[in-house]
């Protein structure tokens, strides 16, 4: 049922942004851009358990090891919309728009190189789940 609300919002995601690029490529690529620079958050980083300061941080290692939702699938996200709305194609924009264009058209393959200099410790520990370790090396 999640997923399914999650494609339906992809989709309608997708489909704005895909009109006000053919309406508006300048102020949409600016915003596209803006967006990116912002830093997407996902809402488990709020998690608090009251001990743990870095508790997403070690909740991310974890799905990141075991394949649930890791930074090749972000870069991929990001390259995949890149290519969908054309924009290494966008023409008639200059200045700040054409900075933020060319921006977009490499993000994706700079995050793919951080995520291959991402590190795992091997063990992270959580309190929420009563002080036990999690080993990533036993995780696929």
């Amino acid at each position: 049922m999640i997923a399914g609300d999650e494609a339906r919002h992809e989709k309608a995601y997708k489909l704005f942004m895909s009109k006000i690029f053919e309406l508006d490529p300048a102020y949409a690529v600016l915003a596209f851009a803006k967006m990116m620079k912002a830093k997407i958050a996902m809402p488990a980083i709020l998690m608090d358990d009251g001990k743990d300061r870095g508790l997403y941080t070690k909740f991310s290692l974890v799905t990141q090891k075991a394949g649930v939702y890791t930074a090749k699938d972000y870069t991929e996200i990001i390259g995949t919309l890149v290519h969908e709305w054309k924009i290494a194609g966008l023409t008639g924009i200059s200045g700040a728009s054409a900075k933020a264009q060319d921006y977009l058209c490499t993000l994706s393959e700079r995050y793919h190189h951080l995520a291959e200099r991402m590190k795992f410790s091997g063990v992270e520990k959580f309190s929420w789940i009563y002080d036990r370790e999690i080993v990533l090396s036993t995780i696929s």
